[in-house]
């Protein structure tokens, strides 16, 4: 595949996954009165478990893009932020641990590599942006004995800027449905 296929079709990987992040927020935002019920405990526990998932994507943004709709937009997102950046530790953890999840694979290997060389400002911009690597770069960060507490606050700096747009986005987006 040439360098131009691979660059149209990654557009449209992330075209389709947008429509598709879109179409299952407004498919959720009914339910999100059953998660107010939890407050801002329920905010934290879903946006941890959401990102403690290594790997594997959990919707957690939708969430707390639904879940905005009926609580207040500023607390959902700095809430769901310190809950992603908790979760984000096990990423961290693993690395840490020296049994790296993907030590093998080039995207790793280049994280690892950034990572030494920028530190925090990989972490940041990484948290920062919806993206399905952020796992790696934590676990980056671990294999690279990074301190624990500036990694966590930067982790939850990006996070909590992110959660914040999902907050207000989902808020206003959703909020012209009801």
């Amino acid at each position: 595949m040439t360098e131009k296929n691979r660059l149209l079709f990654s557009r449209i990987l992330a075209l389709i996954g947008v429509i598709a992040i879109s179409v299952f927020i407004f498919a959720i935002r009914d339910r999100a009165v059953e998660y107010k019920k939890y407050g801002y405990v329920g905010v934290f526990i879903i946006s941890f478990m959401a990102y403690a998932t290594v790997i594997l994507p959990a919707p957690g943004v939708a969430l707390i893009a639904a879940i905005s709709t009926v609580m207040n937009p500023l607390w959902v997102g700095v809430v769901a932020g310190l809950g992603a950046a908790g979760g984000e530790m096990v990423g961290y953890a693993a690395g840490y641990s020296g049994r790296g999840l993907a030590e093998k694979a080039k995207m790793y290997e280049r994280l690892v590599s950034l990572t030494n060389r920028f530190g925090l400002w990989v972490v940041f911009i990484l948290a920062v942006i919806p993206n399905p690597i952020f796992d790696l770069a934590g676990a980056a960060a671990g294999t690279l004995k990074m301190r624990i507490v500036p990694f966590f606050l930067v982790c939850w700096a990006g996070e909590t800027l992110k959660m914040l747009a999902f907050a207000y986005g989902g808020s206003r987006l959703l909020g012209l449905f009801n």
